[in-house]
């Protein structure tokens, strides 16, 4: 037969003739199983010599036969190494969506302009010479996409031509360097005497040489690794160069870096509408839009779920949202003929390290969007540089976003991810637990940063995470909120009763330092659940009062909040708890001076003064004194609110010494511009924006941007009643622009009063 014969097909007739199923042969070559029914069906491009002479020895071929096989493959070797010219691009290009940044920067990059930002150190873009832009991303990013859309646009840039090639480097046996110059050099119509003359071994001088000579676009698509794509790299000339790959090809140097991420939810709905047509798109447009957010608004499932809803016209959006919706039926959803997404993410998958796939199937296993090098040391129960060491091949794999020091999977990967931990690992129900638990213990001792009585770990405490300031502490319980309030929760749910009430006790004063996170109310709550499982009155009534803070403070829900503190105070009584009994009073005397009914207000704040004292909780007592002062200013009773507070200041600067510095610094500023703001009653304005001033400096200070949000709206509104609009105007737009964990509340009043300034210039 000739070297034209079909490679998958005379394979599959030598194997038979052979008696030999695809396993069989497979052990007889040491050619994986799938590797031979991939070539097998043609879902693979043929093989190296090396590898078709192991699968004729495994056949037991004799000489003729094997030449025909080694001929096959050089044949369709030679086919499927041939350049795509930009007449006959793949299909998918023309309905291609978004990604206009990246477009932007290849554009001034193929017009000879400077692209600030895109390029890293060492490349300056400047002058006449090759240029190399890198495209990198997770599977189905739509890196080929971009690349043969941007040579379609750019194209008038490069008379001398454009080649787009496929390097292969998913496959098992990528084509070597000399085979891929060997494609560019024909492509350019060299002469063969002159390749033959030339030989393997002077390919790359007269690559250069050709590539030197001329001003073209070169897309060198689907690249293994940096090692495949630097000697095709042109050193002179004005050639411009654009790599895909699922890697970051960091060894590469003196090159523009694009990574790209999911498209914007616009884009990827305007990506379904051209595939399934605009008509049914408006038609059940909420729909659509689940389905984008199900595929995670990664382009090649979003292309899969337009092309599957484009081929079955009688069925609704719906039912396919609905599918997608299950997680664990969502990758196997995802499929359209021969495309299914799980098979690009199968194609990373197998190219990692055993250790960089254990993490990465271990990763699913966190709750939250992202992950830092600690809890990835925790996943795979080995020390921080490795963990960061297969931290860094993971996202060299492009298979982890990276931001700072989080990593995250996208969603699909993650789904992928956790399918594959539970086909290859039996344990994985005790590595969650595992995983949760560290982050329930690692929360305790970060909390009790803040917690009086105790403050920095044991020197005894060796951790993974760095908790050596109470900045570090407070920095991780908030990357790690989500994460470790899922572990909260389950532990909840597993009857974990003594492990939930520890955890909440131990984040309540810290709770002080995040006030507009969300969640208290359910930590809070689930452990007041926890405490009464438990028969423990006195930590039920404890957790009853903080869920009252959460539903006045965090909430704006006074009238809730004075309910449970209620609730808290029957407990307490019953557990004949003193000090439980003082805050429960203290509780429902804020909660009556927001519901602005201050009689009552003064009579709570009386009772729990007094009670207070005779626990010796200083704490308690400072935070009596303080409301009973907030709630004169809030009756309008400027003296005696400025005495009040003055009194409480004074019981401040005696107890500080015995108080947690931050517990004392946080009541600092609220007094301070309770001053500020009774002063501003009196009409004693100096007096009253100094105060302001200083209460807008120590939140600063503290780093408690709602305390600060608070001081700058007041400040504000004193500058504004003193007369100083231009001031004010200032002071309101700084409180406006702070944004983050600021009170929101605080914010809209800021803007508020800037959009009545405006209309009175």
């Amino acid at each position: 037969m000739s070297g034209g014969e079909d490679f998958g097909v005379l394979l599959r007739r030598l194997r038979e003739g052979a008696y030999l199923t695809i396993e069989g042969l497979a052990e007889a070559s040491g050619v994986s199983v799938r590797g031979i029914g991939d070539l097998e069906r043609g879902r693979r491009a043929a093989p190296q010599r090396r590898t078709v002479a192991a699968l004729a020895d495994g056949l037991g071929l004799d000489a003729d036969q094997r030449d025909r096989l080694l001929a096959a493959a050089r044949g369709e070797r030679a086919a499927r190494t041939a350049p795509v010219t930009l007449e006959s691009l793949p299909r998918g290009v023309e309905d291609f969506v978004g990604r206009h940044s990246e477009l932007t920067t290849l554009a001034a990059l193929a017009a000879g302009k400077e692209t600030p930002g895109t390029a890293e150190p060492g490349s300056t873009g400047e002058g006449p010479g090759p240029v190399v832009a890198t495209v990198s991303g997770p599977p189905g990013a739509g890196k080929t996409a971009l690349a043969l859309h941007a040579a379609q646009e750019l194209a008038e840039h490069f008379p001398d031509g454009q080649l787009v090639w496929d390097l292969r480097g998913t496959d098992e046996d990528p084509p070597s360097v000399a085979e891929l110059m060997l494609g560019v050099l024909k492509a350019f119509h060299v002469a063969d005497a002159e390749l033959v003359n030339a030989g393997p071994d002077g390919y790359a001088s007269l690559y250069h040489a050709l590539l030197a000579d001329r001003r073209c676009l070169l897309v060198l698509d689907n690249a293994r690794d940096a090692a495949q794509v630097r000697p095709l790299l042109p050193s002179r000339g004005r050639t411009m160069v654009v790599v895909t790959s699922r890697r970051v090809l960091t060894g590469l140097r003196d090159v523009y870096r694009m990574r790209l991420g999911e498209l914007a939810p616009s884009e990827a709905l305007t990506l379904l509408a051209g595939v399934i047509g605009e008509a049914r798109a408006a038609g059940e447009a909420a729909a659509l839009s689940e389905v984008a957010q199900q595929c995670g608004y990664l382009p090649l499932a979003l292309r899969v779920a337009g092309s599957w809803l484009a081929t079955r016209t009688g069925w609704s959006v719906r039912r396919l949202a609905d599918r997608l919706a299950v997680d664990e039926r969502r990758l196997d959803a995802l499929v359209a003929g021969d495309r299914k997404v799980s098979a690009a993410f199968d194609l990373s998958y197998g190219q990692l390290t055993s250790e960089a796939a254990m993490l990465f199937r271990r990763l699913s296993l966190v709750p939250g969007p992202d992950a830092g090098p600690a809890c990835a040391a925790q996943l795979l129960e080995r020390d921080l540089p490795t963990a960061e060491d297969t931290l860094d091949e993971l996202v060299e794999a492009g298979l982890l976003g990276v931001h700072g020091d989080r990593f995250r999977l996208h969603d699909l990967l993650r789904l992928y991810a956790y399918g594959r931990l539970r086909a290859e690992e039996e344990q994985y129900e005790q590595i969650r637990a595992d995983l949760y638990r560290w982050l329930l213990e690692t929360t305790v001792v970060a909390g009790r940063w803040f917690e009086p009585g105790h403050g920095a770990p044991s020197p005894d405490w060796r951790g993974l995470v760095d908790l050596s300031t109470a900045d570090r502490a407070r920095q991780w319980l908030r990357d790690q909120g989500i994460n470790w309030l899922a572990a909260l929760r389950a532990a909840a749910e597993a009857g974990e009763h003594s492990v939930v009430v520890e955890v909440a006790e131990s984040l309540h004063w810290f709770s002080d330092q995040w006030i507009f996170w969300g969640h208290w109310t359910e930590v809070f709550d689930l452990a007041a659940r926890s405490a009464e499982e438990l028969g423990d009155h006195v930590m039920r009534a404890t957790h009853l009062n903080y869920c009252a803070w959460t539903l006045i403070v965090c909430e704006s829900r006074p009238a809730d909040g004075l309910s449970v503190a209620a609730e808290a105070l029957a407990v307490a009584n019953r557990a004949g708890d003193v000090l439980q009994q003082a805050w429960a009073y203290f509780y429902q005397g804020w909660a009556e001076r927001v519901r602005q009914h201050f009689s009552a207000a003064a009579e709570l704040f009386g009772h729990a003064t007094p009670l207070f004292a005779s626990a010796g909780d200083l704490h308690g007592s400072l935070h009596a004194r303080h409301g009973r002062s907030h709630n004169l200013l809030m009756q309008g009773e400027g003296a005696l609110a400025l005495e009040a507070y003055q009194q409480t200041l004074s019981f401040l600067e005696e107890a500080s010494d015995l108080m947690e510095p931050h517990i004392a610094e946080t009541a600092r500023v609220g007094i301070t511009a309770g001053l500020g703001r009774s002063y501003a009653l009196l009409k004693r304005w100096d007096e009253a924006v100094a105060c302001m001033r200083t209460a807008v400096r120590l939140s600063d200070t503290l780093g408690n941007l709602p305390a600060k949000s608070t001081s700058l709206l007041h400040l504000g509104e004193v500058l504004l009643s003193a007369g100083r609009t231009e001031e004010a105007r200032d002071v309101f737009r700084a409180c406006a622009a702070l944004g983050g964990d600021a009170d929101p509340q605080r914010l809209t009043d800021a803007r508020a009063h800037l959009d009545r300034l405006e209309d009175m210039a």
